[in-house]
């Protein structure tokens, strides 16, 4: 059994003295593991950084084995995410979260939401948005996705302004007001092709942070990823 395709490194572990397995997301076949022999090597090490990108070609006796990588180096974003706190931080959020996927499901949307997070400009609130618009495509593909595009209330598709934490559907302002202490707000550039407001970004990271803690951390008994405090409050 063989197949080539084209992917990001999200993760390397060691394996014996010489080998590491990597974590690949790939096109069209998802998060994919695979032992890469001497991944430890100078030369290697320095391909098998998280956040570049890579041929791979996979081989295994059987199609349930782990099998073996082979990896060119495509695209080489590890150098350059290191010199830039701020990316280097939004790119092992992203990172964190893709191994959350169920392993060869394909998941293309997020790899192309990844990458173009990891190339993005450092600027604190346009990163701070595209990882929070990332963490609700995560929730969407792990199947609990919100349900923003009407009011749970009245079905009104206009001013929708918060999220019911049990239903997780919009709400609007006139159907919120009554309850605002027990709502989400919904910041608007989650729903529209906007710029974030002040305090938008820590609202959007609020409201993401309820659902995955809710639905995806502890039913598998997970903390948060340590790096996403640091993350939000550098950007929020």
């Amino acid at each position: 059994m063989q197949w080539d395709g084209e992917g990001l490194i999200i993760g390397v572990r060691r394996h014996g003295e010489t080998s590491v397995i990597a974590e690949v997301m790939v096109a069209g076949r998802g998060r994919c593991l695979g032992l890469v022999r001497g991944g430890r090597s100078p030369k290697l090490s320095a391909t098998l950084q998280p956040g570049n990108t890579v041929q791979v070609n996979w081989r295994a006796r059987l199609e349930e084995h782990l099998g073996t990588f082979q990896l060119e180096l495509l695209e080489a974003r590890a150098a350059a995410l290191i010199s830039d706190r701020l990316r280097l931080y939004a790119s092992q959020l992203v990172c964190e979260h893709l191994h959350l996927l169920p392993e060869r499901d394909p998941h293309d949307r997020l790899l192309g939401m990844a990458e173009r997070i990891m190339a993005q400009e450092s600027i604190p609130s346009a990163l701070g948005a595209t990882v929070a618009r990332f963490e609700l495509g995560l929730l969407e593909e792990l199947g609990f996705g919100l349900d923003l595009t009407s009011c749970a209330a009245t079905g009104s598709t206009r001013d929708l302004t918060h999220v019911s934490p049990k239903s997780g559907r919009a709400v609007s302002r006139a159907a919120a007001e009554p309850y605002l202490s027990r709502l989400l707000r919904l910041p608007p550039f989650l729903i529209g092709d906007t710029e974030p407001g002040p305090g938008d970004v820590a609202d959007a990271f609020k409201l993401t942070s309820y659902f995955l803690d809710t639905h995806v951390w502890m039913p598998r008994q997970l903390d948060q990823p340590a790096v996403r405090d640091t993350f939000v409050g550098l950007v929020s």
